[in-house]
């Protein structure tokens, strides 16, 4: 089954409006992804999209079953994968609003399934540089013929949630020098690594975490919060999804394709 070409893990809200949605229901051998999956064309490409946490948002991060997600991508043939998201900012320079380019991840999540490499088959692959250097810079070019505020390099630290971060907790985030925080972003894009398909993030800031030091006036993220920002650019993200769609070309050579999982 090889029908489309690129993949974005996003909802009906970057697709409500185009015509010829096609929805398929997937099973993978570590079970069902966490939704349908839409299929739509955009500027002539076949587009997969995934809501990574289902339709009615059913599941919380650390339950998101991301390697089904990510094994159903391939099954559908995808070769490039979009992964948007909410996020905190975890330094003043970051704002809400503003979008972030993550280049590097650290990981403090726990208990997630994060690897296919369970045996017998195992690898120790190199990940000093996490995501596509190629689409990042289609992410940042995209952003910028737009107009977007954007931030070509951030750190993600990806938290295991669904609680947010006590004021001590982000403090050692913020004083490590990391721009943003986040929930999923840890194993999804290292997966898409180890099946060979390039991933890129890009990271919409909602939110200051659990505030700044020193402004008492910025108050600690809430949920609401969160929704509410991330609604309010949400055209914005989508235009930046397309206008990015259509200017991703597929490079076969791309270091991101060395892997040793078995074609589909």
């Amino acid at each position: 089954m090889k029908t489309a070409e690129i993949g974005i893990f996003g909802g009906s809200g970057f697709y409500s409006l185009l015509d010829d949605v096609q929805e398929i229901t997937m099973e993978t051998p570590y079970g069902a992804p966490s939704d349908q999956i839409a299929i739509a064309e955009i500027a002539g490409k076949r587009v997969a999209f995934l809501p990574r946490h289902g339709k009615q948002h059913q599941f919380p991060p650390h339950l998101i079953n991301y390697r089904a997600n990510l094994w159903a991508m391939k099954s559908l043939g995808v070769k490039q994968i979009i992964g948007p998201c909410a996020a905190g900012s975890l330094q003043a320079n970051v704002k809400p609003g503003e979008f972030v380019v993550i280049d590097q991840f650290v990981n403090r999540t726990w208990g997630r399934k994060d690897t296919f490499f369970d045996g017998p088959i195992t690898r120790h692959l190199a990940a000093a540089e996490p995501y596509c250097s190629r689409m990042r810079k289609v992410a940042i070019d995209s952003a910028k013929q737009l107009g977007i505020t954007v931030h070509e390099t951030g750190t993600v630290v990806v938290i295991q949630g669904p609680r947010f971060s006590t004021k001590s907790e982000s403090r050692e985030f913020s004083k490590n020098g990391w721009e943003v925080i986040n929930m999923t972003q840890y194993p999804e894009g290292w997966l898409a690594r180890e099946l060979g398909i390039c991933y890129v993030n890009i990271a919409l800031i909602t939110d200051y975490d659990v505030g700044l030091e020193g402004n008492p006036e910025i108050k600690p993220v809430t949920h609401e919060e969160v929704l509410k920002v991330f609604s309010t650019n949400n055209d914005k993200l989508r235009n930046l999804l397309f206008a990015m769609i259509e200017n991703l070309v597929d490079d076969p050579d791309c270091s991101c394709r060395e892997h040793l999982m078995e074609e589909i």
